[in-house]
């Protein structure tokens, strides 16, 4: 299946980030590429781009999308939980701006094979990288109740998470659940029909959370954003685009604590914690046009957030 994907928010991306055409930048979600290329082509032939990504098939096509850029590319495959050791290896302390786009590739939701897709069927699976050894399979038939209950309610918002978990383990006790076909039918027949009338796909939220678990999307996410602002030029911009509110959540809540001197409770008179402000807020929360949601409908939850070091 040939890559492709649709860059969201691609020039509102490139146009808050780059601010220096001969600086250094790390799109470190590089996915097809799609915001890789657009800050290429506003760099001169002095500056670089390190594209980082899990998915093999993903870095070839990026790669080939960049290989007339002026700039120079250096793709690597690494999870961007390593942001110290990527830099570190290739013998960068500094760079002028960082790039994350956490929403899955189209690519990887329209090919069944990878597991992702609600509506594609396909082996159960959702590793973004395929070397990591947890798949959707391990977390759907041997997590207990309880574990994946939580995941579902928590990671997916999901208010049947009760219902479906106990729908899935009757499931997997008469046979293990290896498709995603096979999830969607069992998640189908947990939520009741009226509540299946109106709103998105019933089995949305479930996959949503299965992936999370899958490849730790959040327990990686504030100490990321923490060592990119440390790599940071001052004036150097990181930009994260999310795409549901629990990584929104995290996000904004990371940028809003380095931003402050002190983080202290509110009931401490007097600040013990040390903290120094890091960053400044660049704008208010960027979401796509309603042209760019009407063109590519899954762009309708994207948020960009972008802050700057002072």
């Amino acid at each position: 299946m040939k890559f492709s994907h649709t860059t969201v928010l691609q020039n509102e991306m490139v146009s808050h980030v780059l601010t220096n055409t001969n600086g250094t930048y790390v799109d470190y979600t590089l996915g097809g590429g799609g915001h890789s290329l657009a800050l290429a082509e506003g760099l001169s032939n002095l500056g670089c781009i390190i594209g980082v990504g899990q998915d093999g098939e993903a870095i070839e096509a990026a790669k080939e999308r960049l290989r007339g850029a002026q700039c120079k590319f250096i793709s690597v495959r690494d999870n961007f939980s390593n942001i110290n050791g990527i830099l570190k290896e290739n013998g960068i302390e500094k760079v002028d701006g960082f790039i994350f786009d956490l929403g899955v590739s189209s690519h990887q939701l329209d090919d069944g094979a990878r597991g992702f897709s609600y509506m594609n069927n396909g082996k159960l699976d959702m590793r973004m990288d395929q070397r990591n050894s947890l798949t959707a399979y391990d977390v759907i038939n041997t997590y207990t109740e309880e574990h994946l209950r939580n995941i579902i309610r928590d990671y997916g918002e999901e208010r049947w998470a009760s219902r479906i978990v106990d729908f899935i383990d009757r499931a997997r006790m008469r046979r293990p659940i290896s498709t995603t076909e096979e999830l969607v039918h069992v998640i189908k027949a947990a939520i009741p029909s009226a509540a299946r009338r109106d709103g998105p796909h019933p089995a949305k939220r479930t996959f949503q959370a299965i992936r999370i678990e899958v490849n730790n999307e959040l327990g990686i996410l504030r100490k990321a954003m923490e060592d990119c602002i440390n790599h940071l030029n001052k004036g150097g911009r990181l930009g994260v685009i999310t795409f549901h509110s629990l990584e929104d959540r995290i996000i904004k809540n990371t940028f809003r604590d380095m931003s402050k001197d002190c983080i202290c409770p509110s009931e401490i008179p007097i600040c013990i914690c040390n903290h120094r402000r890091q960053v400044r807020s660049v704008g208010k929360a960027i979401r796509p046009s309603l042209q760019e949601v009407k063109e590519n409908p899954r762009a309708r939850s994207a948020v960009l957030r972008v802050v700057e070091k002072v």
